[in-house]
């Protein structure tokens, strides 16, 4: 079935795009949802990177990876892009607040990952870029730095700073649930 929906969106055939997006809107809504605060935000990304993907299936390579990862990876670079259009305002760290040599807290709790995304979407945009790009989608604090046009330092020292606030209100979010069940 994939396969066909492959061949018929490299043809451009709209019935194949229009399952290819079906297919996988929902999960990469979830990705989108992780670099903006509101959902309309989420759903101009979502369409911004589907119309990339349309535009450049020819260069698939089913041998390189499987679509959803090829996929996920434009949605991805479509909420970066999305972030520098509207977010004037670059990550900017004094030297008092870097960060060097200091391990990131370890965050447990009892949180579903609903929760956990409610918590990572309260945390200020660049902290929370910083942290999409290297916790969860895996980038090396040198690419964030390139990509985002910043320090390896401040990137380091976003993240960090990005993890104590999750630790913070997840303990916050703990104790309320550890008072409520008094």
């Amino acid at each position: 079935m994939i396969q066909q929906i492959i061949e018929g969106c490299k043809k451009n055939n709209p019935a194949q795009q229009r399952k290819l997006f079906e297919l996988f809107a929902p999960v990469m809504m979830t990705v989108c949802m992780r670099y903006t605060t509101y959902q309309v935000e989420a759903y101009d990304i979502l369409q911004d990177a589907f119309v990339n993907v349309f535009k450049s299936f020819l260069q698939y390579d089913e041998a390189k990876g499987s679509i959803e990862g090829w996929i996920r990876r434009i949605v991805v670079n479509s909420a970066i892009q999305h972030w520098k259009k509207y977010n004037k305002h670059m990550i900017t760290v004094t030297e008092d607040c870097l960060l060097k040599n200091q391990e990131a807290p370890v965050i447990e709790s009892i949180l579903n990952a609903e929760e956990i995304l409610h918590l990572i979407n309260q945390l200020p945009q660049g902290y929370r870029l910083v942290f999409n790009l290297n916790a969860i989608e895996g980038y090396s604090h040198k690419e964030i730095a390139v990509i985002l046009n910043i320090t390896e330092s401040t990137s380091r020292s976003q993240l960090t700073r990005a993890r104590r606030l999750l630790q913070e209100a997840i303990n916050h979010k703990d104790n309320i649930m550890i008072y409520e069940k008094l």
